[in-house]
């Protein structure tokens, strides 16, 4: 009987930690402020993803830390790697976006796992 309490309450116990553990990654925020608020979106697999970043006039170069930032948290927090591929311009040999308004959007893949 002791040793059925004690078994359920260890597993309880460990099982409630692993939740609380992960609760707090998905609050991760950068080491440093980011120059542009990026709204990551994502598609109907969840792999793939949208990342809108209002650009206030700036290029590619400009946001591209706050985008790469977003993608690295999301990848990393769901699917256990960082590392994203990103859509490029056969134009330009650098990340393709498209702009919506004052947005600039970029797309990726998450692909780890």
């Amino acid at each position: 009987m002791i040793r059925t309490a004690l078994i359920t309450a260890l597993v309880l116990t460990t099982a409630s930690c692993s939740t609380l553990a992960r609760d707090k990654s998905r609050g991760a925020e950068s080491e440093r402020a980011l120059p542009f608020k990026a709204k990551l979106s994502k598609g109907d697999d969840k792999r793939d993803i949208a990342i809108s970043v209002e650009n206030k006039g700036a290029g590619v170069e400009e946001v591209r830390e706050s985008v790469r930032f977003e993608a690295t948290k999301y990848c990393l927090l769901n699917f256990g790697g960082s590392e994203a591929e990103w859509q490029v311009s056969p134009v330009s040999d650098d990340w393709a976006f498209t702009q919506d308004g004052n947005k600039l959007v970029f797309n990726a893949r998450c692909v780890a796992r």
